[in-house]
């Protein structure tokens, strides 16, 4: 798992992930039936670092998976045109995203499956992390209004430390993004004229800046640019050994991400009847304000939607769905994701256990 950490994002630009080589647990460790089966799944670039390693882990015990990091909007397109078996989505789905799915003949299931820190990282030489930025700010940045690392609302926060004059490269996802939707949710609710001007969602038109294609696109831009600004999930800012930025949340304290403050920010979270959970600018003292939730999401009745494996594919995502709420949640640690919290986990197994194949319970 350290192996991992340090090394499993080196190709994320290409993660297309066939990985029925890569597993190593037994059925003991994987702690249910073998499931003999080839899956797919597309969507989040956000999860695709704990889908590959629940996919390693499953290999030896039959279970194959290939997973296309292509964001959660193509995800959730893929999943409707047939050709995935599953999508992975960090938004909770709107109505219309339902109404959609359920047209492949079967109602939409989201089922939350862990959360992680969307951080603010810089490169900026000479400059630790740490940088204190507060949400306005980082609207202001992202709005073109900050130019300039030295501007007086970034000294104004941080005395003591030498801010340079080096211009500020705002980097964006240029795809449509989970994570996007995350950040851009946060600013909307602490920022209004980033309400009113740009608001949220997976795609917005960007006011400044330069898109990059997935988190990893994101990273790698920041990582070749001084001066450059972006948001990328924790995982991919460890890989780069980014320096990120203490963020205000709403109960006033700067907050770093970690995956003490990820938690803290799911304490008190409501969950709707459709599981929909979304976090943004929790009001826990300790929590990291900019933190994403991130489902799978499957038709209910998985062959009678048409899934592409067929009966063989909808045992094995029921296979993939009980591993990654059982034991894969003790793995997330080591990559710095978050477990559910224990009622949220609770309601994503009652959902995978009611997943069907033509009628009969697949027993996720």
């Amino acid at each position: 798992m350290i192996k991992y950490k340090l090394g499993v994002l080196a190709g994320a630009a290409m993660l297309a992930l066939g990985l029925a080589a890569c597993g190593s647990s037994s059925n003991s460790s994987t702690g249910t039936t073998s499931v003999s089966a080839t899956i797919s799944g597309a969507g989040s670039t956000f999860a695709a670092p704990v889908y590959e390693q629940w996919g390693s882990e499953l290999a030896s015990s039959g279970l194959h998976l290939n997973y296309q990091a292509v964001g959660s909007g193509a995800g959730l397109t893929s999943l409707e045109a047939k050709t995935v078996d599953f999508g992975a989505s960090d938004p909770p789905l709107k109505p219309a995203d339902a109404a959609t799915l359920a047209k492949n003949g079967s109602p939409a299931v989201q089922i939350p499956m862990f959360l992680g820190a969307i951080t603010v990282s810089y490169n900026l030489p000479g400059v630790k992390a740490g940088l204190k930025l507060t949400g306005p700010v980082i609207a202001d940045i992202y709005l073109g209004t900050i130019k300039t690392w030295n501007d007086r609302a970034i000294v104004g926060l941080n005395p003591g430390v030498s801010l340079p004059s080096t211009p500020i490269t705002v980097i964006h996802r240029s795809d449509s993004s989970g994570t996007t939707d995350g950040f851009t949710s946060f600013l909307s609710d602490v920022d209004p004229e980033w309400k009113s001007k740009v608001g949220e969602g997976k795609t917005v038109l960007w006011p400044v800046g330069t898109g990059a294609k997935g988190n990893s696109g994101v990273a790698g831009a920041v990582q070749q640019t001084t001066g450059a600004i972006g948001y990328v999930e924790q995982a991919y800012a460890l890989q780069h050994n980014f320096t990120t930025a203490a963020v205000k949340n709403k109960a006033g304290n700067f907050i770093e991400p970690s995956l003490a403050s990820t938690s803290a920010a799911a304490e008190g979270v409501v969950v709707p009847a459709n599981l929909g959970i979304k976090i943004s600018n929790p009001s826990a003292p300790n929590a990291y304000p900019i933190t994403s939730q991130t489902f799978i999401v499957v038709n209910k009745d998985l062959c009678k939607a048409g899934i592409p494996g067929g009966e063989s594919a909808a045992k094995g995502v029921a296979r993939f769905l009980s591993y990654g709420l059982g034991e894969g949640q003790t793995i997330l640690s080591k990559a710095d994701y978050a477990a559910l919290p224990a009622a949220i986990l609770a309601k994503s197994k009652e959902a995978a256990a009611g997943l069907q194949c033509n009628g009969a319970s697949l027993g996720g």
